[in-house]
């Protein structure tokens, strides 16, 4: 018996009993790290708030667009030739009447000529045709000659009548395609663009050529900005806009919606309708072409109070706040954290931009916060959260 093994408690004990210490100091470890990692929680639920503040809101609508004058002309040619002289460039300040170019002019020369010659035979059969039906009605009315020989000699000379009107009209035509060959200035204004030079051919068989394009005045131009059918029932006519351009980084500029079009544009599956601003170039630093990044003040309102938007993001208080009736909804009461209590407040939206949202009530104060939640909410309470679609 004496030679019996211990038992397995019996060993397992010793073996405690000698790394006593040790063991105690891990398990005091062990407790320690287990506080830590799981504190107590408090039974009294801490409200998450976010704060309400007052100052100025403003609501507006971004768009982008290209600068141009309010009136352009392209002045084109309705005559074919070559171009024999260029009286105005690049920049060029032109009264109406001024001449800005010439077309070679021998071909519609030798036209006029032409038909100054085909006038001048058609008169000379005219004259003839007058004679003979002069001669042709006396001789009809002493009985010498029949009716239709005196019907014929009168058919003959109305015809030349006639031949003449129409060479009549060729001449004046020749004479005034000749006048064309001299292209004048239609308005007053500043040439922003010549598209031909000295020696080229024009052809005007088909359509009219560009020749020049005259801006009819530079101290005033206009904007036509893209705008999405999300944001066109906010902007109305006459509505302050102010936009900056790449030229000018530190400058912002000023102008006014004048017209929205009616007539849509389908842009990459998005509707965007055209929106033509007004602006005044009177010192002359904006220039034909620039791009203008506009944005439109739809709404403002100064000194008013506000929260982020992410604060008016509940759909229901009932799995935040105990004890709350169904006709306060997040959409007409703000849950309001005042001192230790909390007290639902009736407001409306106001203005709304992409981070803030204007506070419509007349019972909030300087200290007051909306309650959004509570610490230890479960995922359930804070599917509440989310925002409306």
């Amino acid at each position: 018996m004496d030679n019996e093994k211990p038992s397995f408690i019996k060993r397992l004990w010793n073996y405690i009993w000698r790394n006593k210490w040790w063991i105690g100091a891990l398990i005091i470890i062990l407790i320690l790290l287990c506080w830590w990692l799981c504190p107590f929680k408090s039974t009294k639920k801490e409200y998450i708030t976010m704060d309400i503040t007052r100052g100025d809101i403003t609501q507006s609508v971004t768009a982008s667009g290209e600068i141009q004058p309010v009136n352009t002309i392209n002045v084109g040619s309705q005559v074919s030739g070559t171009i024999e002289d260029i009286f105005v460039d690049y920049n060029s300040h032109v009264k109406k009447g001024d001449i800005l170019l010439k077309i070679e002019p021998s071909v519609l020369q030798s036209t006029v000529d032409e038909a100054l010659a085909s006038l001048d035979s058609m008169k000379s059969e005219l004259k003839y045709a007058q004679s003979e039906y002069n001669r042709n009605k006396s001789l009809y009315q002493d009985g010498f000659i029949s009716r239709a020989e005196m019907e014929k000699s009168q058919t003959l000379y109305e015809q030349a009548q006639q031949a003449v009107n129409k060479a009549q009209y060729a001449y004046e035509r020749a004479v005034t395609n000749l006048g064309y060959a001299t292209i004048t200035s239609p308005v007053d204004g500043t040439v922003i663009s010549r598209k031909v030079d000295k020696g080229q051919t024009v052809a005007a068989s088909f359509q009219t050529p560009d020749l020049f394009e005259i801006a009819e005045d530079l101290s005033q131009m206009q904007i036509e900005t893209a705008v999405s059918e999300a944001d066109i029932g906010m902007i109305k006519e006459g509505m302050p806009v102010t936009f900056t351009v790449d030229a000018y980084p530190n400058m912002i500029f000023k102008g006014n919606v004048q017209q929205i079009r009616l007539s849509p544009t389908n842009v990459s599956n998005v509707v965007v309708y055209t929106v033509v601003i007004n602006v005044d170039n009177s010192d002359l630093k904006l220039m034909p072409g620039m791009t203008a990044f506009v944005t439109v003040v739809v709404a403002n309102a100064k000194d008013t109070w506000k929260t982020k938007n992410s604060s008016l993001l509940i759909r229901s208080y009932k799995n935040i706040i105990e004890n709350v009736s169904d006709d306060i909804t997040p959409k007409t009461h703000l849950a309001i954290k005042r001192g230790k209590d909390i007290i639902f407040v009736p407001y409306k939206r106001g203005i709304t931009t992409p981070t803030e949202t204007q506070i419509i009530s007349d019972d909030l104060k300087e200290t007051d916060k909306i309650v959004v939640g509570f610490t230890g909410q479960t995922t359930t309470n804070k599917s509440s959260m989310r925002p409306r679609m």
